[in-house]
């Protein structure tokens, strides 16, 4: 059975992941340390860990396994939960899969490494647009039906229908 796992600490795409789970008939786990309103709908959790250094993070990787589906802009959680076979969707639409996510690590530590060298340098990314909105439901969309596959194909068919 797919689930949904959302890294919702700062997620800007909750709502629309809810969306999609709904209408997929699948269960979604909003996991953060707090300060989310409770979930209105019966197929959605919220999932509140203790605070600390990457709590959510372990919840969700020690779950996420093939035919499900995480959200997440962690590029480390995105790594563990690829090998798992899970799929990521980043919530600006992009995916993460086995061929790119040694380049999403690479490039996270290089731009560290750079605001490491450089204490004064300011800035950051560009703001979410409605464009990523769109880009996120498509991708989701698509990885939520590939994820069903996966997840009836590992189990030998036996949620085929549901």
């Amino acid at each position: 059975m797919t689930d949904l796992y959302i890294d919702a600490d700062a997620c800007p795409v909750k709502a629309e992941a809810e969306r999609v789970a709904v209408r997929h008939g699948v269960r979604m786990f909003l996991v953060s340390n707090g300060g989310i309103r409770p979930p209105a709908h019966p197929l959605v959790e919220s999932i509140f860990v203790p605070e600390g250094p990457d709590v959510a993070d372990m919840w969700i990787a020690d779950r996420a396994r093939t035919g499900d589906v995480v959200v997440t802009s962690d590029i480390p959680l995105a790594a563990k939960v690829v090998a798992a076979g899970a799929l990521v969707v980043k919530p600006n639409g992009e995916t993460l899969t086995t061929a790119n996510i040694g380049n999403a690590l690479a490039t996270r530590d290089l731009m560290a490494d750079l605001r490491s060298a450089d204490p004064f340098r300011q800035g950051g990314g560009r703001t979410f647009s409605k464009a990523d909105r769109s880009r996120f439901l498509d991708a989701l969309e698509r990885a939520m039906r590939k994820a069903q596959e996966a997840g009836r194909s590992a189990s030998g068919g036996s949620e085929a229908g549901s």
